[in-house]
């Protein structure tokens, strides 16, 4: 069973590093003319974002919906938020080295052309339902229906199993 101390704790981690990702997400344009650190950033983005899936990964794990077999209950549930980190997490990666080969050598030199540009939007768009999905999920795992046996649990277990 998740504890209310451990769940605020991982729970705050989780919202720390998807600010963290709101805040290369809204300033990494600034640093444009300092490509070094433009790249440092977008790296710890892209490991943020993977700890996030982690973390989510690993809450699926620790409940008792998971443990009693019920995996397919758990990804129907949240299968809009593994699908969207996924494709999030792709598409700032893509954005990431799309914008980087193109700055890297020049950073005066205007780079936006038109498929950056609409990977830009996507990546951008996806962030703001990731942001919304993801932080949906991480506070809906902390019902402790997940964690524990419940009237509910056994319907769905009968349902799957009839």
């Amino acid at each position: 069973m998740l504890q209310t101390s451990s769940y605020s704790l991982v729970l705050t981690l989780q919202f720390l590093l998807l600010l963290y990702d709101l805040f290369v997400n809204s300033f990494s344009e600034l640093l444009r003319m300092a490509p070094v650190i433009q790249i440092v950033l977008f790296i710890i983005q892209d490991i943020a974002i993977l700890f996030n899936v982690i973390i989510i990964f690993l809450m699926f794990f620790n409940t008792f919906v998971f443990q009693a077999g019920l995996v397919n209950l758990l990804f129907q549930k949240f299968k809009g938020t593994i699908v969207l980190s996924a494709a999030y997490l792709a598409l700032s990666i893509f954005f990431h080295i799309w914008v980087m080969n193109r700055r890297w050598r020049d950073s005066n030199y205007f780079v936006w052309t038109g498929g950056l540009q609409a990977l830009f939007v996507f990546q951008r768009l996806a962030a703001v339902l990731y942001y919304y999905f993801y932080k949906r999920t991480a506070v809906r795992l902390g019902d402790p229906r997940f964690y524990q046996d419940s009237l509910w649990l056994r319907k769905e277990f009968a349902q799957v199993h009839s």
